[in-house]
């Protein structure tokens, strides 16, 4: 896809995500939102997948370790074919395949159950060190949010990530500086971001995270990059893409009303008309 495209393909997946928040009555639209790019860019123009065979074995691999951001992951997955659009509608309802949370039991295109903060790194690095063992070219991509640094638990897989030269590893921080509580700086500060990784020999790449150049750029360089795994610092905006949810901490987890539903909808569709 072109960049144009691209840009059309993120507002898609903005709107799923208000839509299922909207109709859940529920959910994370903040998180959701500012790492819509990302999504957007792994699932329409980075990885290896196919919908028809979402189990493949030599298919790349993704893991959502902010778990709670499942609303963006569904949407970019039901766009790229993997479920019907309209089921996003049903996101936390009961009888729903699709939870708060991804299932992978339940859910195609879906690699690993997560939600526990912390934990997704360690299954991602599992996965990378399984395509080591068994020769396999697939890569492994895993996105963190940012309050999910001050989790132990990562840094123990970052460690041996680095350690095992993992260079078929890509985490994805996506640095909105927000999470529930407030600023992530203020909360329990994880910065400097890009030198922590860089201390467990990482490759670390540091990029505007809702910028489709940068995003292109940060992944074919660490795609190329040897010896070492990746990491991207993605600066985003939390709630990005409608104007009263952006930079707000508040919207970290709370539906739309009505209204705001309405004014949110009509912001994304002025947004499409102008790409």
């Amino acid at each position: 896809m072109n960049k144009s495209e691209l840009k059309k393909k993120a507002v898609e997946v903005r709107k799923g995500i208000v839509t299922a928040v909207y109709h859940a009555k529920s959910g994370h639209p903040g998180g959701s939102l500012s790492a819509a790019d990302i999504f957007t860019y792994l699932y329409f123009e980075e990885m290896n997948i196919n919908p028809d065979e979402p189990d493949d074995e030599n298919r790349d691999r993704f893991v959502l370790s902010k778990g709670h951001t499942a609303p963006g992951y569904y949407s970019a997955l039901a766009l790229r074919g993997f479920f019907p659009t309209e089921d996003l509608k049903t996101l936390r309802h009961i009888g729903s395949y699709l939870q708060g949370h991804p299932d992978k039991k339940h859910i195609p295109g879906v690699d690993m159950s997560s939600g526990s903060l912390g934990q997704g790194l360690s299954a991602a690095v599992g996965m990378a060190l399984a395509a080591k063992l068994q020769g396999r070219d697939y890569r492994t991509y895993c996105l963190c949010g940012d309050g999910e640094l001050q989790e132990g638990q990562i840094w123990e897989a970052a460690m041996f990530a680095g350690h095992r030269k993992l260079d078929n590893l890509c985490v994805i921080v996506d640095n909105n500086n927000l999470q529930i509580d407030g600023r992530i700086e203020d909360v329990c500060s994880p910065y400097p971001i890009d030198k922590k990784f860089e201390a467990f020999n990482f490759h670390v790449i540091n990029i505007n995270g809702n910028d489709f150049d940068e995003i292109e750029k940060a992944f074919q360089e660490a795609a190329s990059y040897k010896g070492q795994p990746s990491a991207i610092i993605a600066r985003t905006i939390k709630g990005k893409g409608i104007s009263f949810m952006e930079n707000n901490v508040g919207w970290h987890g709370k539906a739309p009303n009505d209204e705001e539903y309405r004014l949110a909808m009509e912001e994304l569709e002025k947004e499409a008309a102008s790409i």
